[in-house]
């Protein structure tokens, strides 16, 4: 079993008010109750009403919560970094990111959770960013609560082809609401003064008459965003059927998310990756005279 280990700056009259004050969620906590050897204090089993004194070392287990029982799915994974608390996975486009009802034995978690198997067997799924099924790039896994609890800020970046001619940056401060029907909310969101707040900052880097390539930075990560945004100013990503058009030379949309940089807490120092577009990206720009 793993353990991350604290060590009290302060007197307190029970565990449970050490995981409060260190933001834990109640769900945490109560699982941490389930066994005894989840807790220990200066190497000796503890629960969360035990007494913890300035200078104890505080000991919790890395993952006392029930293991993800999704259908797993064999499929390759392209690494793209792998450490004992984070995996960096390189997901290719018309890859569901979660099961769904069409994608229910064909996604990454599945296949994230058929590799960890290997691994850890009691093994829990904690996605930190999830990327439509169109889109390619960076997913960042956590590999226990605690990894994913304090990772420092994380930074992403994307490519995108879009049509029409971008020649300057753009700010694009629009929210988005997702529409109910009957209880359940439908693919396309719109944007609407009463939806959450969504900011997608656009940098062109090639352009002509035709298409553009662009750089996109999200200030909010809402479902969906960049590919409303930029249809929202008649710059439909390419290959984008639900706010665009379909294309004949791509048959996703043309995005990916391309490098990723974040604080890694238990190396104390930021890590920065970056990607290659897949084949059929790289012969869109092509086409478009944007390589």
């Amino acid at each position: 079993m793993d353990y991350y280990t604290f060590k009290a700056k302060k007197n307190y009259n029970s565990v449970y008010l050490f995981l409060k004050e260190k933001q834990f969620s109640e769900h945490f906590i109560t699982n941490l109750r389930k066994k005894m050897g989840y807790i220990k204090i200066n190497n000796n089993p503890a629960t969360t009403n035990s007494v913890l004194n300035r200078g104890d070392f505080l000991s919790i287990t890395s993952n006392p919560n029930q293991k993800t029982t999704i259908m797993h799915c064999i499929l390759p994974l392209n690494i793209v970094f792998e450490d004992e608390y984070y995996l960096l996975i390189n997901k290719p486009s018309n890859l569901s990111s979660s099961p769904t009802r069409s994608h229910y034995d064909h996604n990454l978690a599945g296949a994230v959770c058929n590799y960890m198997d290997k691994k850890d067997q009691n093994f829990t799924l904690r996605m930190i960013n999830r990327l439509d099924k169109d889109t390619s790039g960076l997913v960042l896994i956590a590999k226990d609560l605690i990894a994913q609890k304090e990772i420092g800020f994380i930074y992403k970046k994307y490519l995108a082809v879009c049509e029409g001619k971008v020649d300057k940056k753009i700010t694009i401060d629009s929210p988005i609401l997702t529409i109910t029907n009957q209880g359940f909310n439908e693919i396309r969101r719109v944007i609407n003064p009463k939806g959450k707040p969504a900011i997608t900052q656009v940098d062109p880097i090639k352009f002509n008459d035709r298409a553009s390539l662009v750089e996109l930075s999200l200030i909010h990560g809402r479902t969906h965003q960049i590919r409303l945004h930029m249809s929202s100013i008649n710059h439909s990503l390419v290959g984008d059927s639900l706010y665009g058009k379909s294309s004949e030379i791509i048959d996703h949309t043309a995005l990916i998310c391309y490098s990723m940089s974040f604080f890694h807490p238990f190396l104390d120092k930021e890590l920065n990756f970056q990607i290659n577009p897949e084949e059929d990206f790289d012969k869109l720009l092509v086409f478009y005279n944007l390589k």
